[in-house]
């Protein structure tokens, strides 16, 4: 019997798939702190339900993509949206679909370190990154959040939280978990 792997929650296909950034993470660039896969339309959905994100409050999507979660966020929800972005090519994809979508007076895509971006005006933080990265981000996030902020994480915790709320939705073929955490809440 063989031992299970640090990643032994993905199938061996799903590996071939996260090889370059496993590479990025371990021989490349530090900044890499997710690989690039999108969250299921109907999770993004979900995660902002669970945010009981209100019209007009502010989201800030770290690891924002294509822009699917402010996208969301600015159409369906009503909120203001800031995505952020380590990848130029993503971001022009992003900034591309906001103007397509007459967006840009609600949504705005910044090219930047995620670890390097002011929270401070956030009410949601959404995340789609590793629990190692979840580590990284975990003080920027207790510095920057004020009581009441929420932080809505898909499939990784934010270890040494208690979540207010974690939710299963099945997108893709598999189950997902969808944490909410609430700045102020008992920990």
């Amino acid at each position: 019997m063989r031992a299970p792997s640090a990643f032994g929650f993905l199938a061996p296909a799903a590996l071939l798939l996260w090889a370059p950034f496993l590479h990025a993470q371990r021989f490349g660039n530090p900044d890499i702190l997710a690989p690039d896969f999108p969250s299921p339309q109907e999770v993004v959905e979900h995660m902002l339900q669970m945010a009981n994100l209100r019209p007009g409050e502010m989201v800030y999507d770290l690891g924002s993509g294509e822009g699917r979660i402010v996208i969301t966020a600015a159409r369906q929800f009503k909120a203001r949206a800031v995505g952020v972005e380590l990848s130029p090519e993503l971001c022009k994809v992003a900034i591309g679909r906001v103007k397509a979508l007459g967006l840009e007076d609600r949504v705005k895509i910044v090219h930047a370190n995620l670890l390097k971006v002011d929270l401070r005006p956030a009410d949601v933080v959404t995340i789609y990154l590793l629990t190692s990265a979840n580590e990284l981000l975990k003080p920027n996030l207790e510095r920057d959040l004020r009581p009441g902020a929420r932080v809505v994480s898909h499939d990784f915790e934010i270890r040494g939280w208690k979540p207010t709320a974690v939710e299963k939705v099945d997108a893709e073929g598999r189950p997902r978990n969808i944490y909410l955490y609430e700045i102020g809440a008992k920990k």
